[in-house]
């Protein structure tokens, strides 16, 4: 198989693949072990799923449903992806109907908020709740396409016994990550979902396109950037992403972290106090600041960096100043959509560190103080939350009956594991 992506190469049996998946599916689930023709995509995310302690046997309703039709129809309104909603209609709407499959659209966190298509399909598939207000992030639902494209941020194509939740086997779906073109954020996922017909290299590079020109027209409807405004984006990411000038610029991460600690100290900073909230080791040298201080401001073109003291010449939109913002407002939904992970995960740099400990510290402890179980789920069932005890603990206690169980069998496995 040449694409790791693609669950079935052309000319492949898909009757002879679902037996293969099946008994290597029954494999993992009695000893974890993985078994050709498992693809490595799938396996790993098994393990996720068996992390999380999502139930193979799945349900009538995966844990997870939390938009009602009245927060439902607020929340969808109110989602960038509603603007290209007409889009995935055009490209995907006859494609469904006709091949009696699904097109379906989720969130960040892996609500579905549009599922649409043949008739007779969306009632097979209300039969293991794969309807809008559901969560099908990978963490809840298991491996799945939109949830697995989700949590890998690319186009993945999932088959029959590749799906965790065994009500899931007789499905093939196809889904790609929709993002922001100004700033990269993840905003969601487009998904095709149906039969054996859709186990074909073209179905995964069709919703691959489809997404791609919702992320075209995204940038089109853009409002165009004000004069000198300057957005930074550096949660959930190692490289953040400058958007300056109509064009957006990627940056190194030690530019990133430069980048984040002048954004917040719009009256500048002097070279030797930046050199102590930057490097660790004490033995680096104002030489080498200023040299990576001058290839920044080759890279950001003249005007936008000064110096005496180092500072930026516009102000900065900065990503983790709006969590911070709607947090001191109150708007804690509101500041756990902006927050797309934490601030600069891999720097070491002291400031960026504490910076970064103390947003996801005020966001959680919100979070847990509002006890909605939708916005701690989010927290969860995040990368950056999956071991977060406090949150799991105050999961447990405001979910319903039904759902509560695997939240309090990860409450004690993170206990075990952190008193061991």
């Amino acid at each position: 198989m040449t694409d790791p992506w693609v669950a079935l190469e052309p000319g492949a049996d898909p009757a002879k693949r679902r037996g293969a998946l099946r008994r290597a599916y029954e494999s993992f689930a009695a000893g974890g072990r993985v078994e050709r023709p498992v693809r490595p995509v799938v396996a790993d995310s098994w393990r996720r799923s068996a992390r999380a302690r999502v139930c193979p046997e799945g349900g009538a309703d995966p844990p997870g449903t939390e938009l009602a039709d009245d927060e439902l129809t607020a929340y969808r309104d109110a989602h960038p992806l509603s603007r290209v909603m007409p889009l995935f209609r055009e490209l995907m709407g006859a494609y469904a109907m006709d091949g009696e499959h699904l097109m379906a659209v989720c969130d960040a966190h892996g609500r579905l908020l549009w599922v649409e298509g043949h008739r007779a399909t969306r009632l097979l598939a209300g039969r293991m709740n794969f309807v809008p207000g559901a969560r099908w992030a990978e963490g809840v639902a298991g491996t799945n396409a939109p949830g697995t494209a989700i949590a890998v941020d690319r186009p993945v194509q999932v088959f029959a016994a590749e799906h965790f939740r065994r009500p899931v086997h007789p499905w093939t779906c196809a889904a790609a990550p929709v993002h922001d073109p100004r700033t990269g954020r993840l905003l969601g996922a487009v998904d095709i979902t149906g039969g054996d017909r859709l186990a074909h290299p073209h179905s995964l590079a069709f919703v691959t396109a489809v997404a791609r020109a919702a992320e075209s027209q995204l940038a089109l409807d853009a409002p165009p950037p004000a004069t000198g405004s300057v957005r930074l984006s550096a949660l959930g990411r190692d490289e953040a992403l400058l958007l300056t000038a109509g064009r957006t610029v990627r940056l190194s991460p030690r530019h990133s972290e430069l980048l984040t600690l002048l954004a917040r100290r719009p009256e500048g900073i002097a070279g030797d106090e930046l050199l102590v909230e930057l490097y660790e080791e004490e033995s680096v040298t104002p030489v080498t600041l200023r040299a990576e201080l001058s290839r920044l401001r080759a890279l950001l073109g003249p005007g936008l960096l000064r110096s005496r003291p180092y500072r930026l010449a516009v102000p900065v939109d900065a990503d983790f100043d709006t969590v911070a913002r709607r947090l001191a407002s109150g708007a804690v939904t509101s500041a756990m959509h902006a927050y797309a992970g934490p601030l600069l995960p891999g720097s070491q740099a002291p400031t960026v560190v504490r910076l970064r400990r103390r947003l996801a510290d005020q966001l959680r402890a919100a979070l847990i103080a509002r006890g909605d179980p939708g916005l701690l789920a989010d927290w969860a069932y995040s990368p950056w939350g999956e071991d977060d005890l406090a949150v799991w603990r105050a999961l447990a206690t405001v979910l319903p009956g039904p759902q509560r169980p695997a939240a309090l069998a990860r409450v004690r496995e993170l206990d075990a594991w952190q008193r061991g």
